[in-house]
């Protein structure tokens, strides 16, 4: 049996370390932004990405279609966007005197949203069915998006001018929230370099379809304890009560905290994490590492908070500095 677990491990192992590797051909550094996707793509989750342009976003995601061969689109997302830029819509068919559908993009394994926050709040509405229901109405009639599918979307932390903030509603069905900064001097040094010799390598195919979803069914295997399941909710309950867990220096700072998608999102992004690093079972290591990404987009922060310069980030260190792992 325990030969066998190990066989297990070791196949598991060369999966993730061959995809990881596919990935780094052509990004340097960057490793929350790798495993980011791949925890949602495993949890069949979505991912909001802020950073500063040029920092490889939309290059992340073409080389993880490459690497598991899927379907990949992107939308640049504009003021002057429509809904039906995105969902598709029904086209006159003259000759047979009938309405027939034109698919948009979000016909597709992965689709990127590029700077989200430049359309306004009917556009990026428009991804909330599919993102919560893996499907699009378009007329009277509703259409199931293929599978697996996932919507990796961008925005532009910098640039203010022309954007709208994400309604709280859109921002929950983000599984994860990612920041990406700049690379380390060592990392520019060695993609000037990549550039000047023109060293990228080919992001070479590893998995299918069929084996992502071998991949998922694992994840769902993996165990976590009952006491680590009420440590999660704890976690979120402490975003919305922290006077509740001795936090009251806190409390001023917070609006309101994450919603019971903010606990799934947890629960399933440790599983997947302790999948990556090669763990049958969630530790409260992987849990903790994954709560910023997990709740940081679901605590919305008062007035107080922007005043003092408190970010998520830290409400969520210190809540994790305060409550006890089991």
């Amino acid at each position: 049996m325990a030969q066998s677990t190990q066989m297990g491990e070791n196949k598991i192992m060369q999966h993730i370390d061959r995809l990881k590797d596919e990935i780094k051909k052509v990004i340097v550094g960057h490793e929350e932004l790798i495993d980011g996707m791949l925890i949602a793509m495993l949890s069949k989750g979505h991912i909001l990405v802020e950073g500063v342009p040029g920092v490889a976003k939309t290059t992340a995601v073409k080389s993880l279609c490459k690497a598991v061969l899927l379907d990949f689109k992107r939308v640049q997302f504009t003021p002057d966007l429509l809904p039906s830029d995105i969902t598709g819509h029904e086209i006159l068919d003259i000759k047979n005197n009938r309405f027939k559908v034109k698919p948009g993009p979000i016909f597709t394994n992965l689709l990127l949203a590029d700077e989200i926050n430049r359309a306004g709040a009917k556009v990026q509405s428009a991804l909330l069915e599919a993102m919560a229901e893996n499907q699009v109405t378009i007329g009277d009639k509703s259409f199931e998006l293929k599978q697996p599918f996932m919507v990796m979307a961008t925005s532009n932390p910098v640039e203010q001018d022309g954007t709208y903030e994400l309604p709280e509603a859109s921002l929950d069905r983000f599984m994860l929230k990612l920041k990406v900064g700049y690379n380390t001097i060592e990392e520019e040094f060695d993609i000037i370099k990549k550039v000047i010799q023109k060293d990228y390598g080919e992001v070479e195919p590893v998995m299918n379809v069929k084996k992502l979803e071998q991949m998922q069914e694992e994840v769902s295997l993996v165990h976590i304890d009952d006491k680590l399941v009420q440590y999660i909710v704890k976690i979120v309950f402490a975003t919305r009560y922290p006077e509740k867990f001795g936090l009251k220096n806190i409390s001023q700072y917070i609006e309101f905290g994450a919603s019971p998608r903010g606990g799934i999102a947890l629960y399933k992004a440790s599983k997947a994490f302790a999948y990556l690093n090669k763990k049958e079972f969630v530790t409260p290591y992987h849990i903790a590492q994954m709560a910023y990404m997990t709740i940081r987009h679901r605590i919305h922060l008062s007035y107080e908070a922007v005043a003092d310069d408190i970010d998520s980030d830290y409400i969520i260190k210190t809540i994790l500095d305060k409550i006890p792992a089991p």
